[in-house]
């Protein structure tokens, strides 16, 4: 399970080791996205700085996957209101999966609680 730059990372370990994936608002592309990122900058948590490198947008690229395969292995959840990413963007990189579109919500998924049973199951944590 990951959510925006984790979702992406999930996206790969999933597609690389056959596991199941949960999406939460999954960078895209995030070697194109975060282009303008690369420099100094203060934390968003901590405050303390932070240098991003240009090398680092070159990880990312070699991490994309270009198209998953067996589609049923991912559950995207993908936010209308995301005030990062595109939600379109995200359905666009997981056709045939199964998906949840939030009409509304935030980058950050605030209203996930009640999605927490329909992951689970998804996991086989749960019974559906």
């Amino acid at each position: 399970m990951g959510s925006s730059l984790g979702g992406f990372y999930a996206r790969y370990l999933a597609q690389a080791t056959g596991c199941r994936a949960v999406l939460l608002n999954p960078a895209v592309q995030p070697d194109r996205s975060l282009a303008d990122r690369v420099g100094l900058s203060q934390g968003w948590h901590d405050g303390e700085p932070h240098d991003f490198r240009a090398e680092y947008l070159d990880e990312l690229a070699e991490l994309a996957v270009p198209e998953i395969t067996q589609p049923e292995r991912y559950f995207l959840i993908a936010a209308k209101g995301d005030e990062m990413l595109d939600w379109r963007d995200m359905v666009a990189a997981f056709p045939g999966t199964r998906s949840h579109i939030l009409e509304g919500g935030d980058h950050a998924i605030s209203d996930f609680m009640p999605l927490v049973d329909e992951v689970l199951a998804f996991a086989g944590l749960y019974p559906p």
